[in-house]
């Protein structure tokens, strides 16, 4: 593959083999990215790699993949990704002829990153970020609302303590079952109250005479 010896070639071959690897994590595609992402990049590491270098630059690449998996499943918070991209970058670059050609395997890599995201559009999602991203809206046609509506209806309502208040417990109201505080004072159960206010989803409390 004496092509390698381009930086043009090169970058094209990172590009894909990027845009594959990414793409195996980003999507359900029964492995078929994940093997073509592996070989084209094994095709550009066993090109490329020398005896003064030996196998680390190839660790240092699957030790960032690695980060960016961790992080897309446990952390979420890109942080850890970015040093994962890092990792890689270098990798890749460190076992070039020249600076050119390691520029141009670095932005082949970055460029390739957000476009493995086109992949979501086709193939089902594996959903990693989802945390950060905040792909899932919490709206009203969901059933959330961050004041809650429905709540701030209770306002002026009665209903009974279903558990004693400590200050904190269960009331119910018009049939139905809250969670709710008597604001520091303590409630037997079974008690008359009326609902003086709602902050969000936090419904206070106070025994009626």
């Amino acid at each position: 593959m004496d092509m390698l010896e381009s930086a043009t070639i090169g970058f094209l071959v990172v590009f894909l083999g990027t845009l594959f690897v990414f793409g195996e994590i980003m999507v359900r595609a029964k492995g078929l990215f994940g093997i073509l992402g592996i070989a084209i990049m094994s095709l550009y590491f066993s090109y490329h790699l020398s005896p003064d270098l030996g196998m680390w630059v190839v660790l240092l690449y699957l030790i960032g993949l690695a980060l960016i998996i961790f992080d897309g499943k446990v952390t979420t918070d890109g942080t850890i990704a970015l040093v994962g991209v890092l990792l890689m970058i270098l990798g890749l670059s460190l076992p070039t002829p020249g600076m050119v050609y390691g520029t141009l395997v670095a932005f082949a890599l970055i460029l390739a990153v957000p476009t493995s995201f086109l992949f979501t559009k086709v193939f089902p999602s594996r959903n990693l970020w989802d945390k950060m991203t905040l792909k899932d809206k919490l709206g009203d046609e969901e059933g959330y609302n961050s004041m809650n509506e429905s709540y701030k209806e209770l306002v002026g309502k009665s209903g009974v303590t279903k558990t004693p208040f400590r200050p904190t417990g269960t009331v119910e109201v018009e049939g139905k079952l809250y969670s709710a505080t008597s604001d520091n004072q303590w409630i037997q159960a079974d008690e008359k109250i009326k609902v003086v206010s709602v902050d969000g989803t936090r419904i206070v409390i106070v025994q009626e005479n």
